[in-house]
């Protein structure tokens, strides 16, 4: 039997969580900038468009999702956990650098918006391997009554990463005119991702491998690592969660272009959500463990779906801050109250060699498919339609599938699980004791 390093705990975390956080940064940092990214890279005769053009590529960063859950999700179950989180920050950081230093159409021309989009797929390939493996580590390491609440890290790196980006975006925006803005002010909070990610990538060096086998058993060949349905419910699941938080993420953008507020307004929504988020994982992972994941999974999200509509006819008839703000911190916690336990079962459902790839692809197809696509079909039913409550008819309809969803899924909180930590460590030891 393979025999795993032990870590301090706080190490052991850092690695995963911190550099979590930072991809999340380089990845959504796009959206708090996507009016001025459009204006840079795919100027247009109406605004209107040149911002559909922006968050279009904003959504080409989803395309490569699957695809790189698929090859580093794999990759993690046959290679290890730790090899396969370094190689999505590595590429994290390659893609994010690309972004830094493309010329804007002005001094390039097409060659601008084509370059900015392959370097938004490489981000997209990055990180839809991380959730996987990252996630398969945390509850492979945590103690077993624990697991939710590590897995929920995750999402509270997450809300971390937002708070940050929306924050830096404030400084910003507040210190530059318009002029720097565009001509270089966006540059540098993706610039400072590839500053911090070398940092974080010294801390995953150091990671424990939580993948254990029996001596001289080779990991299993690559085939699918589910069935059908648990694949259908899982994305489902998924989806509900993730379009109200790329919606959350666009709230920046819906204040300023659709509410007419100015942007400190936007971004400071920005910057709650982000905390929000934190304390809402964090909330919701302690709960899952004690009160078991089914619960934390449906009742939040039952009521995402009955309240969005009146909370944004509410916001909608009072365009300020502070109802911006209040409606935006609401969505955001019952989205990530629900983290941890969506995470979690999904991962318990599946055996340690299909773990971090069974998770990999389903999150990565229900956040491509709905997250990728949640802020652009939300600009765009707002230009066809002229009605702003376009993103609470797309939280409603996913929330509302995401509830059926778990209805059909089962509790798997008390299930038996043959976990790496568990066949490796002592009864009552994990790695991050």
């Amino acid at each position: 039997m393979q025999t795993l390093r032990r870590q301090p705990e706080k190490s052991v975390v850092l690695g995963v969580v911190v550099c979590n956080g930072l991809e999340f940064f380089d990845f959504v940092t796009y959206a708090f900038f996507a009016q001025i990214i459009g204006k840079v890279f795919f100027p247009a005769a109406a605004p209107e468009l040149s911002l559909l053009l922006s968050v279009g590529v904003f959504g080409v960063g989803f395309i490569a999702r699957p695809l790189g859950s698929l090859l580093i999700g794999r990759y993690a179950d046959r290679a290890g956990r730790r090899p396969a989180l370094l190689l999505s920050a590595i590429l994290m950081t390659l893609g994010t650098l690309g972004l830094v230093l493309t010329p804007g159409y002005a001094a390039i021309g097409i060659l601008a918006p084509i370059l900015m989009t392959c370097f938004r797929l490489v981000q997209g390939f990055a990180l839809g391997g991380e959730t996987g493996p990252s996630t398969a580590f945390l509850l492979e390491g945590a103690p077993p009554r624990q697991r939710a609440f590590y897995v929920a890290l995750q999402m509270g790196s997450q809300g971390i990463a937002s708070a940050l980006a929306g924050a830096l975006g404030l400084v910003l925006s507040l210190s530059l005119s318009a002029q720097q803005m565009l001509d270089w002010g966006w540059r540098v909070p993706f610039a400072l991702g590839t500053v911090l990610i070398p940092i974080a990538l010294a801390l995953r060096f150091k990671m424990p491998e939580t993948l254990a086998r029996p001596e001289g058993i080779p990991s299993a060949p690559m085939a699918l690592p589910w069935r059908s349905r648990q694949v259908v419910l899982g994305i489902l699941v998924i989806a509900g969660g993730t379009v109200s938080t790329y919606i959350g993420s666009y709230m920046a953008t819906y204040g300023t272009a659709v509410l007419h507020l100015p942007p400190a307004d936007g971004l400071q929504a920005a910057i709650l959500v982000g905390l929000t988020t934190l304390v809402g994982a964090l909330i919701g992972g302690h709960l899952a463990d004690r009160l078991g994941r089914w619960p934390l999974m449906f009742w939040p999200r039952l009521l995402t779906a009955v309240v969005s509509m009146p909370a944004f006819a509410w916001l909608i008839a009072h365009p300020n801050a502070h109802a911006l703000q209040a409606m935006s911190a609401a969505l955001a916690f019952l989205t990530a109250v629900t983290a941890g336990a969506v995470l979690t079962t999904i991962c318990e459902l599946f055996p340690a060699e299909r773990r971090a790839s069974a998770l990999a692809l389903i999150y990565s197809i229900g956040v491509s498919v709905f997250g990728g696509s949640a802020q652009f079909i939300v600009t765009w039913l707002i230009g066809a339609t002229g009605n702003p409550m376009a993103p609470a008819w797309c939280i409603a309809a996913t929330s509302g599938a995401a509830v059926i969803a778990t209805l059909l899924l089962p509790e798997t909180r008390d299930r038996a699980h043959s976990l790496p930590s568990q066949r490796s460590t002592t009864a009552n030891s994990t790695l991050f004791d």
